[in-house]
């Protein structure tokens, strides 16, 4: 039974933290007074259904506190997930939270492995090792859904371990393939550097597939002519494949829009065009929908839901925020329902939270994915979510 310790319990953290007190002894550590009042309770502060079922009813050797000291005190592994989010200004992750954990693991638990979860710029973890002299630093990027974060980590699709100690990488790899319900999942160990780049070049691919199927559904719209049949059409061919191509708003959410952004930064000094076409693709699908809005030329236009899709309980980047502020940039009012929401304005709109006053009083209500509720209204409704229609 190893001991563990786990910074931040976002889904990336707080799934692992999960997963892992199953089997070892797991100590969690948040800051966040509102998160740690939760866990205490064994309630989760992020929805996913798995995480609030083990928390009830699975007896997990799971310890929630803020002293990183007390904490990471004899620890095996100090497993780092905090969020490194993309600085347009400076042009690449804040990492100061990473560096932040490292230099405590570094001073708290000299003797255990710290593996980074948190997505970085490639080549941080070279640099960091330099930086902080040690050689206990490795990568292990994640692969998790939101709203689904424990039970990819229970049915990996691979473990990736990024570091230049096979022996502590293999270490790594057979906690996590101790924890999973999957048998022979396919562990990979590789360089970190080799290990960051696996993880951006993924979610960008993500997004290429996501915007490819937009532009498909933007040239259909224009042309008159029927996406969904040509979606149908193209992915009968068994290399293009039957998935990941419903037309959306654009892609968004916590990870696609900074992950994109990162890897064409990474690409500065590199030949290349189709890595800074992705991101953007995906403004040019926001401006493609809202003036589809505006040329309806409605009074008032309703926003149904933030979040990017069901289960969900976060709308950072959501794209439908990039199309609402396009169409507000019209003079266009917008209502905003969102139960999520506690409080009464968002980005200055008003949040409505009787959903029949909503539906009565917007000329149209815009939804990245049709809902079931909007069926009584579905004149009014403006969605390009093909394959799940009202």
């Amino acid at each position: 039974m190893a001991k563990i310790c786990v910074v931040g319990a976002g889904y990336v953290g707080l799934s692992l933290a999960v997963l892992l007190a199953r089997q070892n002894e797991v100590r969690l550590i948040e800051i966040n007074p509102q998160k740690l009042a939760l866990l205490r309770q064994k309630k989760s502060p992020i929805t996913d259904p798995d995480i609030e079922e083990y928390l009830t009813h699975q007896d997990l050797n799971l310890t929630v506190d803020s002293d990183a000291q007390q904490l990471m005190a004899d620890a095996d592994f100090v497993i780092i997930a905090t969020p490194t989010n993309y600085d347009p200004k400076l042009n690449h992750f804040d990492t100061g939270s990473v560096d932040a954990v490292i230099k405590e693991a570094c001073e708290y638990a000299p003797q255990a492995q710290i593996v980074i979860k948190s997505t970085l710029p490639v080549g941080y973890t070279e640099e960091a090792s330099a930086r902080f002299n040690t050689k206990n630093l490795h990568f292990s990027p994640e692969f998790l859904r939101e709203g689904m974060a424990l039970h990819d980590n229970l049915y990996p699709s691979r473990i990736i371990v990024g570091t230049h100690n096979k022996e502590q990488g293999e270490r790594f790899a057979r906690l996590l393939q101790a924890a999973a319900l999957k048998d022979d999942v396919h562990c990979l160990i590789i360089p970190p550097t080799e290990a960051e780049s696996v993880k951006l070049f993924s979610n960008t691919y993500l997004a290429l597939r996501i915007s490819f199927f937009n532009e498909l559904d933007t040239y259909a719209c224009k042309k008159g002519l029927d996406t969904k049949a040509i979606i149908q059409g193209v992915c009968l061919d068994p290399r293009i494949g039957d998935f990941y191509n419903n037309p959306s708003f654009g892609y968004g959410g916590y990870c696609l829009p900074k992950d994109t952004k990162q890897l064409r930064a990474n690409f500065e000094d590199v030949p290349s065009s189709l890595i800074g076409a992705i991101v953007e693709s995906n403004s040019v699908r926001k401006d493609f929908i809202a003036d589809s809005i505006i040329e309806k030329q409605p009074k008032k236009v309703g926003v149904y839901r933030l979040i990017m899709k069901s289960g969900s309980d976060n709308f950072r980047q959501s794209s439908i925020q990039g199309v609402m502020k396009r169409i507000k940039a019209k003079g266009i009012e917008v209502v905003v329902y969102e139960p999520l929401l506690k409080e009464d304005r968002f980005f200055n709109s008003r949040v409505e939270r009787d959903l029949t006053k909503f539906k009565q009083e917007c000329d149209v209500i815009l939804t990245n994915r049709a809902a079931a509720e909007l069926e009584d209204v579905k004149d009014k409704v403006y969605t390009r979510d093909l394959f799940h229609q009202i």
